[in-house]
C-alpha cells in the first residue's frame, strides 16, 4: 500500500522551488465531497485511510498539534528497511530521561525536597515554551554538578566513616588500657615485656584491630580461629554511632575487633592480615599505651566536628540547589516543579521524534495515517492553522485514499467517563472487529443488573453504592494518585445502584425483611398459618404485594423453598433473554456485512432453535405465574416430555401439548438446516467465483506477464478447502446446540450466588447481633458493641471484599462467554493514536 501511495502522490510532494505554486493549487482545489457518517453506539467508528505530507524542517511541529488536537494513529512507514531518520533525537532524549532518573534519585535523597507532579493542564498550556537543546544543555550542566556533588559527599561521608570508626578504636582501647598510666600502673604500656629480663621476653604480644560488619562478625571470627589454628584471641564491641554507607546511604551496623595473638611481627600476623583483606574490614592502629589513646581521641573529636560542619554546609548546599529544580518554572508558577515538567517534555518529545522515525523521507516526510471519518474536517482545519505559522510557507497535507483498503482499519470506539470501565471489561476479553455489533453498549445495563441480581441486598447495596459514591466525588484526586480506582468509579457506582435496587427486590436488608407496604397475608387464627389476603385467582380482586418480595415470607418455614423456586426461574427468564438479545446482535452483523448467507443458514435457524426450546420454557413459566392452574404441570417434566416425545398428562392449557410438539419439530428440524445448506453454498459461490475468474482471465493475461511474478495478482490467496469448511460447520453447530443448553443451566449460577450471598448474611447476623440482643441485661447492651464490631468486620472482609469479587467474576463469566458466543468474535486491532495528553496524564500517574 506504501509503495501504491508513493507512485501515485509523488508528484504532490511539495519542493522548495515549487512551493508556493503547489500551496496555491492545493488551494484553489474545490473540496471533494466526502460522506461522514453519524456515530453509531453500536458499532465503532467509520475510518478513512490517506497519506499525511509534511514539511522536513517544520514536522515536528506539525506532529505535536496532530497529536494535541486529533485523533491521528501512524503506520510504520520504515518497518521492512528499519530506516530511523531520527535516532539521533531519541538517543539525545534517552541520554535526557537517564540524567532525569538519576537526578530524581539523587533529589529523593534530601529532606525536605518534594516534587510536585500530576498538572497535566498546566504542563500542556506551557509545554512549546521549552526547546530541546535548552532544556539539554541544562541537564548536562546539572548531571556535571550534581556528580561533583556526589563525589564529594562520598568523599566527605568516607572521612567520616574512617574518623567514627577509628574513634571507636580508640574508646574500645581506653576500656581495655585504662585511662591513666601512673606509677603503679605498669600494665598499661603494651611495649613493656611480659616476663622482664626473661630471655624469652622479645616475644612481645602483637595486636591488629578494625573494624567489621556486625553480619560479617560470627565468620571473621572463625576465619581468623582456622587460620592461626587456635592461637589467637578475638574481642569485638559492637559501636553505637551510626556509620552511613556513602555509596547506599543506609545505616551499617559494625563492630571494633581486636586479635591478640604472640609475637608482634611474622607469619601469623601476615595469616590474619590476609584474612582481614579478604572480608573487607578497615584496620586501623591499635594505641600501645592509655595517654596514645587520649591524645589520639582528642584529636579525631575535633576531626569529626569539622566534617560534621562541612557535611552540614555541603547539605545545605545541596538543599538550595534542589530547592530550584523542585519549584516551579518562572513560566509557569502553579504547575509542576520545573525537573518534572522537563521529565514530561522528554517524554512527549520523544513520543513525537517516534513518529517522525516512522515517516518515509525524502524532499518531504511521508507516512500513511488511519482517521475517523467524521474528524477528517478537523485534521484539514488543524493542518490549514499550523501552515499560517510556516516559516517557509510549505505546508503540510494529508491525502484521503478513497480506494479499497488492503488491511483491516482499526477499530475505534468513543467512550465517555461512564462507559469506559464497560468498554474496557469487554476489550479485556478481545478487541471488536471494524465495525463489529459493540457488546459494551448492552453491557453498561445488563452487566451491574445481573450482579445486582446476584448481590441483591439492601444494606450491603447501599455501602457499595457509598463507595461509589465516594469514588466519584473524590474523582480528581485519584486521577493521578489512584488510576485503575478513576477509571472504575462509575463501575462501583453502578454495581452498588443495582445491588440496592435487586434488594428491594428480593426485601433483603442484611438479612432482615423490610416492612415497606401492608402484607398480602394475614394470620388470621393466630396458630403461624397464612392466608392471603389479594385475589390468587387473579380474576379481578386486590393486587398482591405492590414491590418485591412480601416480607410476610422472611423466616417462613417454607421460605427457601418459595425464594428458591423464585430466583432459579428469574436467572433462567433473564439468561434466555439475554442469549437472545446476543442472537439478535448476530443478525444485525450479518445483515450488515450483507452475509446473506450466514443470515438464512445460521441467524434464522439459531433463533428458531432458541425460541421454540427455551422461549416456550419461559413462556411455560411465565404463564404458570399469571394463571391459576389446578393441577399445574412440572416445568421440567413437561420438557422432558416435549424433547422426548411422551404425552404430557398435565397440559398448560387445552392444546398446549400439541403447540409443544409442533415447536419440538421445529426445533430438531433447525440442526440439519445449521449443519448442512451453508458449506454447499460457500462452494457454489466458490466455484462461481473461479468461473467468473477464468473468464476474465484472458483480458488481464498481458498485464501478469509484463508484471511478473512479483506482481501479486495471480490469484494464489487462500485456498478453498470444502472439507475444512464443512467440518468447521460441523463444530459450529455442535457448539451452539450443545452450548445452548449449558448455557441456560449455566445462568443458574445468578440463583446460586444470591442463595449464598443471603444465607452468609443471615448467618453473620445470627451468630453476632442476635446473639447479643439474646442476653440478659446489662450484658446484652454491653456485649451488642462488641457484636456489632465483630458483625460489621465480617461484613466488610466477606460480604464486601469476598462476595463482590465473586459476584464480579461470575457475572463476567456469563458476558464474556454465554452472552458474547452468540455473535462476538473480537480479534479486531484497537485504534491507537498520536495522543500528547493520554501520553502525559499516563507518564504523570508513573
Amino acid at each position: 500500500l506504501g509503495s501504491r501511495f508513493r507512485q501515485q502522490r509523488r508528484p504532490l510532494v511539495p519542493c522548495a522551488p515549487r512551493a508556493p505554486e503547489l500551496l496555491a493549487a492545493h488551494r484553489s482545489r474545490p473540496p471533494c465531497p466526502v460522506y461522514e457518517p453519524a456515530m453509531g453506539l453500536l458499532r465503532s467508528e467509520t475510518m478513512k485511510y490517506g497519506m499525511l505530507v509534511l514539511p522536513v524542517q517544520e514536522a515536528r511541529r506539525y506532529i505535536d498539534r496532530l497529536g494535541k488536537d486529533t485523533s491521528v494513529q501512524f503506520e510504520d512507514m520504515n518497518a521492512r528497511e528499519m530506516r530511523r531518520p531520527y535516532r539521533k533525537h531519541t538517543q539525545r532524549l534517552d541520554e535526557c530521561e537517564r540524567i532525569l532518573r538519576f537526578m530524581f534519585d539523587e533529589i529523593s535523597k534530601i529532606d525536605g525536597c518534594v516534587i510536585q507532579t500530576q498538572k497535566v493542564e498546566e504542563f500542556l498550556a506551557v509545554d512549546n515554551s521549552y526547546k530541546l537543546e535548552t532544556v539539554e544543555a541544562e541537564l548536562q550542566h546539572l548531571y556535571k554538578q550534581f556528580l561533583k556533588f556526589k563525589e564529594n559527599n562520598m568523599a566527605l561521608m568516607t572521612e567520616r566513616n574512617q574518623a567514627v570508626e577509628e574513634s571507636q578504636v580508640i574508646v574500645a582501647a581506653l576500656k581495655i588500657l585504662g585511662t591513666s598510666s601512673g606509677a603503679g600502673a605498669t600494665g598499661s604500656d603494651l611495649t613493656t615485656p611480659m616476663l622482664g629480663d626473661d630471655p624469652l621476653s622479645e616475644r612481645r604480644l602483637g595486636y591488629i584491630a578494625g573494624v567489621v560488619p556486625k553480619v560479617d562478625e560470627a565468620r571473621f571470627a572463625r576465619a581468623v580461629w582456622r587460620a592461626s589454628r587456635g592461637n589467637t584471641f578475638a574481642q569485638f564491641s559492637p559501636i553505637e554511632e551510626r556509620v552511613v554507607d556513602p555509596k547506599t546511604g543506609a545505616a551499617v551496623e559494625k563492630s571494633v575487633f581486636v586479635v591478640y595473638f604472640q609475637g608482634a611481627m611474622g607469619s601469623m600476623k601476615d595469616k590474619i592480615v590476609k584474612v582481614c583483606t579478604a572480608f573487607g574490614v578497615n584496620l586501623y592502629q591499635w594505641p600501645s599505651s592509655s595517654e596514645e589513646a587520649m591524645v589520639r581521641d582528642t584529636m579525631l573529636r575535633q576531626h569529626l566536628r569539622e566534617n560534621d560542619r562541612a557535611l552540614k554546609a555541603f547539605h545545605d548546599l545541596m538543599r538550595t540547589e534542589a530547592a530550584d529544580l523542585v519549584a516551579p518554572a518562572t513560566t509557569n508558577q502553579s504547575g509542576n516543579s520545573k525537573i518534572e515538567d522537563w521529565r514530561l517534555f522528554c517524554i512527549k518529545e520523544k513520543s513525537i521524534y517516534s513518529i517522525l522515525n516512522c515517516c518515509e523521507e525524502g524532499m518531504a516526510l511521508r507516512v500513511n495515517v488511519w482517521y475517523p471519518a467524521n474528524e477528517e474536517a478537523k485534521i484539514q482545519s488543524v493542518l490549514k492553522d499550523a501552515r499560517e505559522g510556516d516559516p517557509s510557507g510549505q505546508g503540510a497535507f494529508l491525502n484521503p485514499d478513497n480506494g479499497k483498503w488492503r488491511t483491516t482499519p482499526p477499530t475505534y470506539i468513543r467512550t465517555n467517563e461512564y462507559t469506559e470501565a464497560f468498554q474496557e471489561v469487554v476489550d479485556t476479553y478481545g478487541i471488536p472487529r471494524y465495525q463489529e455489533a459493540n457488546p459494551a453498549l448492552l453491557a453498561v445495563v445488563t452487566f451491574p443488573f445481573i450482579f445486582g441480581m446476584m448481590y441483591g441486598d439492601v444494606g450491603h447495596g447501599t455501602l457499595l453504592l457509598l463507595s461509589g459514591l465516594y469514588l466519584v466525588r473524590n474523582s480528581e484526586s485519584l486521577r493521578h494518585s489512584q488510576p485503575v480506582l478513576f477509571s472504575a468509579r462509575y463501575l462501583v457506582l453502578s454495581l452498588g445502584f443495582f445491588a440496592t435496587y435487586a434488594g428491594f427486590l428480593y426485601n433483603d436488608f442484611f438479612s432482615v425483611g423490610l416492612q415497606l407496604f401492608d402484607s398480602g397475608f394475614e394470620d388470621k387464627e393466630g396458630n403461624g398459618q397464612f392466608t392471603p389476603t389479594y385475589d390468587i385467582t387473579n380474576s379481578g380482586g386486590p393486587g398482591p404485594y405492590p414491590f418485591g418480595l412480601d416480607w410476610a415470607w422472611v423466616g417462613a418455614s417454607n421460605e427457601l423453598l418459595f425464594v428458591n423456586s423464585l430466583k432459579m426461574k428469574l436467572s433462567v427468564l433473564f439468561g434466555v433473554l439475554q442469549m437472545t438479545v446476543g442472537l439478535l446482535l448476530r443478525w444485525g452483523n450479518a445483515l450488515y456485512e450483507r452475509n446473506l448467507t450466514d443470515f438464512i443458514f445460521e441467524c434464522l435457524p439459531m433463533m428458531v432453535f432458541m425460541m421454540c426450546f427455551f422461549g416456550w420454557m419461559d413462556v411455560m413459566i411465565l404463564y404458570k405465574w399469571t394463571h391459576p392452574i389446578d393441577n399445574a404441570p412440572n416445568i421440567i417434566n413437561s420438557l422432558i416430555c416435549m424433547a422426548m416425545g411422551q404425552q404430557d398428562e398435565f397440559p398448560l392449557w387445552d392444546g398446549s401439548v400439541e403447540l409443544a410438539k409442533t415447536l419440538m419439530m421445529y426445533t430438531v428440524l433447525s440442526v440439519p438446516i445449521m449443519l448442512f445448506p451453508k458449506p454447499f453454498v460457500l462452494l457454489y459461490q466458490h466455484k462461481q467465483a473461479e468461473k467468473a475468474k477464468a473468464a476474465a482471465g484472458h483480458h488481464l493475461m498481458a498485464d501478469e506477464e509484463q508484471a511478473g511474478s512479483g506482481g501479486g495478482h495471480g490469484g494464489h490467496g487462500e485456498e478453498f478447502e470444502f472439507g475444512e469448511i464443512f467440518i468447521h460447520q460441523i463444530i459450529e453447530t455442535i457448539e451452539y446446540v450443545l452450548g445452548t443448553v449449558s448455557h441456560t443451566a449455566s445462568y443458574l449460577r445468578i440463583w446460586a450466588l444470591s442463595l449464598a450471598h443471603q444465607q452468609l448474611s443471615l448467618v453473620f447476623f445470627q451468630k453476632t447481633l442476635t446473639m447479643g440482643l439474646e442476653m440478659s441485661f446489662p450484658a446484652n447492651g454491653i456485649m451488642l458493641y462488641f457484636m456489632f464490631a465483630a458483625w460489621f468486620g465480617i461484613t466488610l472482609g466477606v460480604l464486601l471484599g469476598m462476595d463482590v469479587l465473586e459476584c464480579f467474576l461470575h457475572t463476567l463469566r456469563l458476558h464474556w462467554v454465554e452472552f458474547q458466543s452468540k455473535f462476538y468474535k473480537a480479534g479486531g486491532e484497537k485504534f491507537a493514536p498520536f495522543d500528547v495528553r493520554k501520553l502525559i496524564e499516563q507518564s504523570s500517574a508513573e
